[in-house]
């Protein structure tokens, strides 16, 4: 098992009034997304546990790639990674921000 952590500036906090999110669910080549409303505005934290060790790189650039398109500014999100593919990653962890950036009922 491999455990890795990225931290980035954000230009804005993430909108929306929900605390805490869940998306995904862990099987064969899938993930899950815990997403919280814990961090500074301006911070952002993607801490990942996966069996597929070796990738750091490639969840380095997708991790990078998805602060600059999303901004999620205030959030950790945390991922339990079962072998997802980078295109799943990236549809996962917007589908994290945009549930928590719903309105909370």
């Amino acid at each position: 098992m491999e455990t890795l952590s990225y931290r980035h500036a954000t230009a804005r906090r993430a909108s929306g009034t929900k605390n805490i999110a869940l998306v995904g669910v862990v099987a064969s080549c899938n993930l899950e997304v815990l997403v919280e409303r814990v961090l500074p505005d301006t911070e952002c934290e993607v801490a990942i546990s996966t069996a597929a060790e070796g990738f750091g790189k490639v969840w380095e650039a997708v991790v990078a790639d998805f602060v600059e398109r999303r901004s999620p500014g205030g959030l950790r999100l945390s991922i339990n990674d079962g072998g997802a593919r980078p295109d799943t990653v990236s549809l996962r962890l917007a589908q994290a921000v945009r549930t928590i950036e719903e309105d909370a009922s």
